[in-house]
């Protein structure tokens, strides 16, 4: 599990806080009181803590100045691999709120409200069960390194559990024997023991003894049912496994055949697409004219204007010319001309002499002269325009005359001169071609447009079928398709009968809910049973003691010393099982230790060894070269040496899971060679857990992925400033306070 984004809400000093976390290591760097345990403090409640939770600590989280109605929440967004190594997304909402708290864990889309649910699942993905364990395990403050040594009978029970799978510890069932030992072997007259009392106690009456011996009987039939219902819950779980491995096995014959498929529609495009690329080949190769296209129909059409330029010259050379050499009769615009020009002058002379006359007062006429001339000089306008346009018009048609008799008179001998010089070209363009005649390029022209439609054609075809991939590439992309379908077929056949029968999904579907229904029809029937066997009443040793009074002393005395002796072979096979566990998870923890305390200490202590009864730790001393206890070293080697025994005591107990770890400055008395060694030791650690690193230091920054920087208290008590002034004025004064 690793933790992306938490987010605090009315947590001791922070009323509403965000922080984001990196996957690798994290360093939350801040001076004191900035926050760095509150951090710590909520990761444990947010992972162990029930919302529903009504113990004082909680209250005690509300920060000093939040309201009667502020009460503490915690987000957190974070992520899991499971065993494909595939990653999942999750997130938690805990309001503490006592018997109002909510909570809403989303873990892969399914939403889980049900506090005790949510727990469960919690400790399931992160495999921290409870807070006293998370505390003893991956979330370390300093003055709790060496925790080790103080809790040793929870490490044992720890450790048992983890190696035998119980859920249960040892410690407690060792301490309910030693009792029952004690109590029945106890010789003194004040407080006898079940033994002596036996001998001196007065027979119960064979009614309770029937009683009891009942109450025997019914727990030893619940105790055979219970030994039935293990066997049929461990059959369930056996066939549930199956069933379960079948239906991967199912499930990845599905997606093997898809991609087998999927290989095998290209193998098919990419089989037409070469052929298809060969064809285009060939076509490229054989083309009906040696010359292009384009080329080939320009001089096609040159051949057709030709043909059709001859055909005319020789209609026109099979005829006789005709020339007609009568003119138009000349046009009459030259007198029309000099009419224009007297009328114009005697208009002019009128009105310029009418004019005078009148001005010189020899002669005065009026206006009569000036509108006779005026009226002259446009008459004879009017005709000298008619006059240009006849003249203009009389030139038009001789250069027409001109022109015709020109043409008419070109002779015979220059349209055979043409004829021949196109004949010649037509030739010319016939041997560039080689054809014989301009049918024979007609249908050559026919032919090569015929197969460049063929090749365009094909061309698009080959896009359609690869697109723009190379085509150089298409014959070992074929082969890899090819490739990729007898792996897939190999793989259908590894697969054995499952991967051939149809629809065998949907049928295992089916059967490994029913075995799911008939595992947990087997675990209630188990769980009661057990119920039944716990809640008889019967006390073995008090039916023994009816027994032995009712019988004889001497039998009474055996049955309780046959009682002593299994007490005593209990007692001592799980001194034995202990012992067995504690050897294989020192042995484990030395392992572990051993590279890690070498590599931090920079190799002064390669060897380490970790005692089976009482975990104590030793470390070879380089100078006296013998065993020395990790208490007889400096604060800072024995804070590395308990570090590295958390690290494998994480890995131990927690097993596949990977809970955060949380170190509140556990380097602090390290110097800065080997708080830098420690520090590349939790980034290799980061590989597989997240590492959250508090600190009031900036000597780990640049190893961190992460630095979430908090800031200190900046508040200050400005009333005792004050209060000093004023008994300092006061003793100025001579007066005195109480």
């Amino acid at each position: 599990m690793r933790i992306t984004r938490l987010a605090l809400h009315d947590l001791r000093r922070y009323r509403d806080a965000e922080f984001e976390l990196a996957p690798g290591v994290t360093v939350v760097r801040g001076p004191n009181e900035a926050g760095k345990s509150t951090l710590q403090r909520a990761i444990e409640l947010a992972l162990t803590r029930r919302v529903t939770a009504t113990a004082a600590e909680i209250t005690a989280m509300v920060p000093w100045d939040g309201g009667p109605e502020a009460r503490t929440a915690i987000e957190m967004d974070f992520t899991w691999d499971d065993e494909d190594g595939t990653v999942h997304i999750g997130h938690l909402e805990k309001a503490f709120r006592g018997a109002k708290g909510t909570v809403r864990l989303v873990l892969d889309g399914e939403v889980i409200t049900d506090p005790a649910r949510a727990d469960e699942a919690l400790a399931e993905l992160s495999g921290v069960p409870t807070e006293a364990f998370f505390r003893s395990t991956a979330s370390v403050r300093h003055h709790e390194l060496d925790g080790l040594a103080r809790d040793e009978a929870a490490l044992r029970d720890r450790l048992q559990a983890s190696i035998s799978g119980a859920d249960r510890g040892t410690s407690r069932a060792k301490r309910k024997l030693d009792t029952a030992l004690r109590e029945l072997r106890s010789k003194g007259d004040r407080n006898p023991g079940r033994l002596k009392t036996a001998e001196h106690a007065v027979a119960d009456g064979q009614a309770r003894l029937q009683a009891d011996e009942e109450a025997l009987v019914r727990l030893e039939r619940d105790r055979d049912t219970l030994v039935v219902a293990r066997e049929r819950r461990a059959e369930a779980d056996r066939a549930l496994v199956e069933r379960r491995s079948l239906l991967e096995k199912a499930r990845q014959a599905e997606r093997v055949i898809a991609e087998r498929d999927a290989a095998r529609q290209r193998f098919e495009r990419y089989h037409a697409a070469v052929a298809l690329r060969d064809e285009l080949a060939e076509l490229d190769q054989t083309h009906p004219s040696t010359i292009p296209l384009p080329t080939l129909r320009a001089d096609v059409e040159r051949l057709r204007s030709t043909d059709t330029r001859i055909a005319t010259l020789e209609t026109l050379l099979a005829g006789e010319i005709t020339v007609d050499f009568d003119l138009p009769p000349e046009s009459n615009w030259r007198s029309k001309s000099r009419m224009s020009l007297v009328m114009l002058t005697v208009g002019v002379l009128l009105a310029a002499g009418g004019l005078g006359l009148g001005a010189a007062r020899i002669l005065d006429l009026g206006l009569a002269p000036l509108a006779v001339g005026l009226a002259a000089t446009i008459v004879g306008a009017v005709v000298a325009w008619l006059g240009v346009r006849e003249r203009a018009g009389d030139r038009l048609s001789r250069q027409l005359a001109e022109s015709e008799v020109t043409r008419r008179l070109r002779g015979r001998s220059d349209l055979e001169d043409e004829l021949k010089l196109a004949m010649a070209d037509r030739e010319t363009v016939l041997a560039r071609l080689e054809m014989p005649g301009t049918p024979e390029a007609e249908e050559r022209l026919a032919a090569e447009a015929e197969h460049v439609g063929r090749i365009e054609q094909g061309r698009a075809r080959l896009n359609g079928l690869v697109g723009d991939e190379p085509l150089a590439l298409l014959p070992d992309r074929r082969s890899a398709a090819a490739l990729e379908i007898e792996q897939k077929t190999a793989a259908l056949e590894a697969l054995g009968p499952i991967a051939r029968e149809p629809r065998a999904r949907e049928r295992l579907e089916v059967e490994v809910t029913d075995s799911e229904r008939t595992s947990d029809r087997a675990r209630d029937d188990e769980a009661n049973a057990r119920a039944r066997v716990d809640q008889n009443p019967v006390d073995a040793e008090e039916v023994a003691g009816l027994a032995e009074r009712l019988v004889t002393w001497r039998a009474d005395l055996e049955g309780f010393r046959r009682r002593e002796r299994v007490y005593a072979w209990t007692m001592d096979a799980i001194n034995r099982a202990e012992q067995a566990t504690m050897q294989r998870a020192t042995r484990y923890l030395e392992r572990r230790m051993v590279v890690d305390v070498a590599r931090v200490t920079g190799g002064r202590y390669r060897r380490v060894r970790v005692n089976d009864a009482d975990l104590g730790i030793e470390v070879m001393a380089p100078e006296r070269g013998d065993w020395v206890q990790v208490t007889d070293l400096s604060q800072g080697t024995l804070d590395v040496v308990y570090l590295a025994a958390r690290l494998g005591l994480v890995r131990l107990v927690t097993g596949d899971r990977r809970p955060p770890l949380i170190f509140d400055d556990p380097f602090v008395t390290l110097d800065d060679d080997r708080a830098a060694r420690a520090l590349a030791l939790l980034r290799e650690v980061s590989a597989d857990f997240q590492v959250i690193y508090l600190t009031t230091s900036t000597r780990y920054d640049a190893h961190a992925d992460a630095v979430v920087e908090l800031a200190g208290p900046v508040a200050v008590d400005t009333g005792a400033d004050a209060a000093d002034a004023a008994g300092q004025a006061a003793s100025a004064s001579g007066t005195s306070h109480p």
